[in-house]
């Protein structure tokens, strides 16, 4: 029987420097160097970028020399390995004056520590609190107005958002005050929940935990890790895998590169590290925590900017991120509150010489500052991009790329899923992904090529195709490079082989109807940018209406009724359709991670039925009245089969404009790319004018009775000939249809279908858009 392996028994150290201490545990080693991702740094000159290493070798602790240029000193002489214990003082580069470290020992943890963080003492976040106070012994609310017993600076939380309520037998409670982003106990969204010692409460970027007589507050600066542990993907239908067993660390302040041919799995590794598709297998732990797990409460801390630009190009800048702000900022922000953080973001970003520039008139790479603007207006401490220099020539490449560089700087994690090696220099780590999603190198930049065997990045490609039998993944395990940057480097333990947890249900969105408000002003301004949409949509009533004109004369006969119907019924459904057939479509990269961030898909539907809907009712009623105002309509008696004759056919031709425009958005919801909407819009004009009855007899024929029952036409047609009696001015079989009978049930009847249809095909656009939507936010 194989032995098992006996567990580390060294004691904890702590490592105290003149910046900071480091908590050591038993179980994995400690780098120390000027590489900022060390878990010892010291910036000076006299340390080499890897110098030593600290490790636990069972019952002892020991130092050893990395091969140093300047050496590692204990009491006054270089030492190559050396055990270690508390007392013992360290120099590194220089035995009298080079940086120092003292070890001591690590005092015994106390009970009550943060239940679902994995390892607090490893992470940036709850290593230390922020602040403590004492354990309170009567309700406190939290929110950010000055107001509040705990004020928490954030504007991603309400004035008032919570109150956490101490009861009479000392047990606590946590209550959601009705904020805009909701409050999570242990990573789950919670209305009133019991919260005791270790739970943690998560507000905005804090979290509070009680701990013994204490109540400590941990702030989310964003100096976060990621650790990603033997994530697996596979394709349902075939088994076919898409990522296999990836691990890797990600150290605070990091830029890390991914890169690998296509196919190799980049955007799926993208997508289980954001959470919008989770791994099938393993673990990513955001800081300690597992992300999948508490994915409720997290999302809010990732920041996505995907390949599409996730703008309207039709807005300027400082529009599109102010919007931006409304929709994801508490409803209670003030306005100069959210420019206050908009003005922020676009100095950030140096985008101040093209706020007012509309999208559109923005080169490749300013559009991509501001897609990142956009995402940092909530303060991510994790940054993803996918393929951010796509398109952009050398200079632009370099610049989004030294741009990424400083906001790693500045205290974020940013990982960049890219194609081009142009600038790999400038990262911290490489992430190079082989065929099969499997890793063949993390580490270094610099260190890849050389590692791989060639001199350039396109030779290292070219082998990945051809040689697709190598072991790419099995030779980089076996490589020191996956013992130094993943195996040691791993700072929190591993997690047992076990599915992921599942994904906490994103909080239902807050105030939908704040967000239709937002999202319907916004789309007004889009349109209202839109110089060629609203030529169209103003021209296009007014010329149908005027063919329709020209063919109904001064009176509706035998002749010509017919006809001027068909052509109303045509100009509805071409202005209702063509309003719409785009507009999902176009929207989809912008749709997806507004979804992902908190948008109501009610909100964002709605707000295309009222506004394309208000357009599309007065271009019908222009198109109506153009062509029939002042012509007789010779209806029975000289009205209509409720209301006046020109007031029913005026409501025949809106109702139908309105339902083509909900088929127009069903189409736009439908399809994949924006191109094929028109060659459809276009077959759906003509299959309206062929089963609306005008030019075929329809009713009693097997199968096209039944296929006309699908067509708005068919029923807006039958209510407009119902109106004028069309049976009594063009006698004849298509005219006979019980649909255009001049009774009041049947022109119910027409109308009524046609509300149907508007509700029907609602309905299937709201579905369908939940196809659309990232695979966690369907849960």
């Amino acid at each position: 029987m194989a032995e098992r392996p006996v567990a580390p028994t060294a004691p904890e150290l702590v490592l105290e420097t003149d910046t900071g201490s480091t908590v050591m545990s038993p179980g994995r080693d400690y780098h120390v160097g000027r590489d900022p991702l060390s878990d010892i740094v010291f910036d000076d000159a006299r340390v080499s970028w890897h110098h030593a290493v600290l490790r636990c070798d069972h019952d002892r602790w020991t130092l050893e020399d990395a091969q140093s240029t300047n050496g590692t000193y204990a009491d006054g002489s270089r030492i190559h390995a050396w055990d270690v214990r508390p007392g013992s003082v360290i120099r590194f580069g220089n035995p009298a004056d080079g940086p120092r470290a003292v070890l001591t020992g690590a005092p015994p943890p106390e009970p009550g520590l943060p239940q679902t963080v994995s390892h607090p003492e490893l992470t940036g976040t709850y290593r230390h609190p922020s602040s403590v106070r004492p354990r309170p012994t009567r309700t406190i609310r939290i929110g950010r107005a000055a107001g509040n017993d705990l004020v928490v600076d954030d504007l991603s939380v309400s004035r008032h958002h919570a109150e956490l309520r101490a009861h009479a037998d000392g047990g606590y409670e946590i209550v959601d005050l009705g904020s805009h982003n909701g409050t999570y106990l242990n990573g789950r969204p919670v209305t009133r929940a019991p919260a005791g010692p270790g739970d943690l409460v998560g507000i905005g970027h804090v979290t509070y935990c009680l701990v013994g007589d204490e109540l400590r507050e941990y702030v989310d600066t964003g100096e976060v890790s990621l650790d990603v542990q033997d994530l697996t993907v596979a394709v349902d239908r075939d088994g076919k895998v898409l990522l296999d067993h990836v691990s890797f660390p990600v150290g605070e302040k990091c830029l890390l590169a991914v890169v690998g041919p296509s196919g190799a799995g980049k955007s799926t590794l993208l997508n289980a590290l954001t959470g919008q598709r989770p791994a099938d297998h393993g673990t990513v732990l955001y800081d300690g925590r597992d992300l999948y797990r508490d994915y409720a409460e997290l999302r809010r801390r990732i920041g996505l900017v995907p390949q599409d630009d996730i703008l309207h190009p039709q807005l300027t800048v400082r529009a599109a991120l102010s919007y931006a702000a409304e929709l994801r900022f508490p409803e209670d922000t003030d306005k100069t509150e959210r420019q206050a953080r908009v003005d922020e973001v676009i100095r950030e970003l140096g985008l101040e010489q093209r706020a007012g520039q509309p999208v559109h008139s923005l080169s490749g790479g300013q559009r991509k500052r501001v897609s990142v603007a956009l995402e940092l207006l909530t303060k991510p401490s994790l940054l993803f991009l996918d393929e951010p220099t796509s398109g952009l020539d050398p200079g632009m490449d370099r610049s989004v790329m030294h741009m990424l560089r400083r906001l790693a700087d500045d205290g974020r994690t940013v990982i960049v899923v890219t194609h081009s090696v142009l600038s790999l220099d400038v990262c911290d780590r490489l992430l190079v992904l082989a065929p099969g999603g499997r890793i063949a190198f993390y580490g270094l930049p610099d260190d890849a090529l050389a590692f791989f065997g060639f001199d350039e990045w396109p030779e290292a490609f070219e082998a990945f195709d051809r040689d697709q039998d190598r072991d790419w993944a099995g030779e980089y395990r076996a490589s020191p490079f996956h013992r130094h940057y993943v195996t040691e480097a791993t700072t929190q333990p591993r997690r047992p082989d076990s599915a992921p947890a599942a994904p906490a249900p994103p909080p239902r969105p807050r105030s939908p109807g704040a967000q239709l408000r937002t999202l319907v002003r916004r789309y007004t301004a889009v349109l209202a940018a839109d110089r060629t949409f609203l030529a169209v949509m103003v021209a296009l009533p007014f010329v149908m209406g005027a063919m329709a004109r020209a063919l109904a004369g001064g009176k509706l006969t035998r002749d010509t009724a017919m006809s001027t119907l068909l052509v109303l019924c045509v100009g509805g459904v071409l202005t209702g359709a063509a309003n719409a057939v785009r507009e999902l479509v176009k929207e989809r990269a912008v749709y997806r991670r507004e979804r992902a961030v908190g948008l109501s898909r009610p909100a964002y539907l709605m707000s295309k039925v009222v506004v394309l809907g208000t357009v599309t009712v007065l271009q019908a009623v222009v198109l109506t009245l153009v062509a029939l105002a002042g012509v007789d309509l010779n209806a029975p008696g000289g009205r209509g089969v409720v209301l006046p004759a020109l007031a029913e056919v005026t409501l025949a031709v809106a109702l139908l404009a309105f339902t083509a425009m909900m088929l127009g958005l069903l189409v736009s919801a439908l399809v994949r790319k924006e191109e094929v909407t028109m060659p459809l819009l276009v077959l759906l004009a003509v299959v309206q004018v062929v089963f609306c009855g005008a030019l075929l007899r329809l009713h009693g024929v097997p199968v096209l009775a039944q296929v006309s029952w699908l067509v708005p036409s068919r029923w807006a047609l039958g209510a407009m000939a119902g109106t004028i009696g069309l049976a009594r001015i063009v006698p004849g079989d298509l005219a006979s249809d019980p649909l255009f009978r001049h009774s009041v049930g049947a022109w119910l009847l027409d109308l009524a279908v046609l509300s149907v249809m508007c509700v029907g095909y609602g309905l299937l656009v709201a579905r369908l858009l939940r196809r659309r939507e990232p695979a966690v936010m369907r849960k």
